[in-house]
């Protein structure tokens, strides 16, 4: 697919919105555990920054409701933009209005705005149109850079697209390019790998990978509720055949015939935990699995919110090919689902 890019667009001393995703687990500090899915914007801010353009960084946070709630303010997490970016940000507590547009006036060279929840406003998730034309009214140019919400058809994803000119990022432009690569042309043997929960959301991408790759290996409470419900797969899919204490984890056996088919391959594709891995009784699985894709040589690519965590508490981001920033979007991108993030920057 292609997608207008933020390199081929006139961004030169324009008025940018650009829509990120620091929906991000914090710790018990309530610093942000996720700073992946935060630095995955810099190569576009940097790149408008450069070109003398002012930028407004706007993100959810949480579940709100469309209310407001302090507890999801993005104001807790201002600090760590800023630390993660490498770039002085200016808070500002409304993402539509007079204020927007005042702080955007006051915008020194190299300063970002980052912008309060837009999901304090329940026209977000609805995609109202008056919300969104309010979202757009400061702004020349809206930039999406948020792969992990591509498909959601909100305000702040599409609806903002109908009264501005958008394209993508440059994160995005590459995670699109990559997605599509090990859907359509991965080097073979090809592995899956399948975990986290909720059956229901990944039986289409253990389908998916069921008919093109060579192996997938499915863990986590995913695999207990494919088991418990009887749902039958080809030889193709391995279901673990040993579980540690209360199905918390992959046993041994499993794991060891697990490393073995991702010892083999070419491309690896992981998306959630294969166990309770914030347990370190549990981790094992989680832990062995990511050490047999380094070990393997493949070229790996890896997303999920819990799976980008237990990347981030490893420390081995350089040695993975591609991260993707998307969990849902993720999935129904390799199942072939159209995101209406992306249809709205077709062109």
């Amino acid at each position: 697919m292609a997608l207008r890019s933020v390199l081929d667009a006139d961004v030169a001393g324009k008025k940018v919105l650009v829509r990120v995703d620091c929906n991000v687990e914090l710790d018990e500090r309530r610093d942000v555990k996720e700073k992946y899915k935060v630095e995955a914007a810099r190569k576009t801010v940097e790149y408008l920054l450069s070109k003398g353009a002012k930028v407004a960084l706007a993100t959810h946070l949480g579940r709100p409701d469309g209310k407001r709630d302090d507890a999801f303010s993005v104001r807790h997490i201002a600090d760590d933009v800023e630390r993660i970016l490498a770039r002085s940000v200016r808070f500002v507590d409304e993402c539509v209005g007079e204020k927007v547009s005042k702080a955007l006036g006051e915008l020194s060279a190299n300063e970002l705005l980052l912008l309060e929840n837009v999901r304090f406003s329940s026209g977000d998730e609805s995609n109202d149109a008056d919300f969104a034309r309010a979202l757009a009214e400061p702004f020349d140019l809206f930039v999406n850079d948020a792969f992990s919400v591509c498909h959601r058809d909100q305000a702040s994803v599409t609806g903002v697209t109908k009264f501005l000119p958008s394209c993508a990022g440059i994160h995005l432009v590459e995670e699109v390019k990559q997605l599509t690569d090990v859907r359509e042309r991965p080097a073979r043997p090809a592995v899956a790998i399948v975990g986290g929960a909720k059956i229901e959301t990944k039986l289409p991408i253990i389908r998916m990978f069921e008919e093109k790759y060579d192996r997938v290996l499915v863990g986590g409470k995913v695999a207990c509720e494919a088991q418990d419900e009887s749902i039958s797969f080809s030889e193709k899919v391995m279901l673990p055949e040993d579980y540690a204490p209360e199905r918390q984890d992959i046993g041994r056996n499993t794991l060891l015939k697990f490393r073995e088919e991702i010892l083999k391959a070419k491309t690896v594709v992981w998306n959630g935990p294969l166990g309770k891995f914030e347990n370190p009784e549990y981790a094992a699985g989680t832990r062995m699995t990511l050490e047999s894709i380094i070990e393997s040589g493949a070229f790996s690519v890896i997303g999920g919110g819990e799976t980008i965590i237990a990347l981030e508490e490893a420390g081995v981001f350089q040695k993975i090919s591609f991260v993707s920033t998307g969990g849902g979007a993720m999935l129904e991108f390799l199942s072939g689902d159209p995101l209406p993030g992306l249809l709205a920057l077709e062109g």
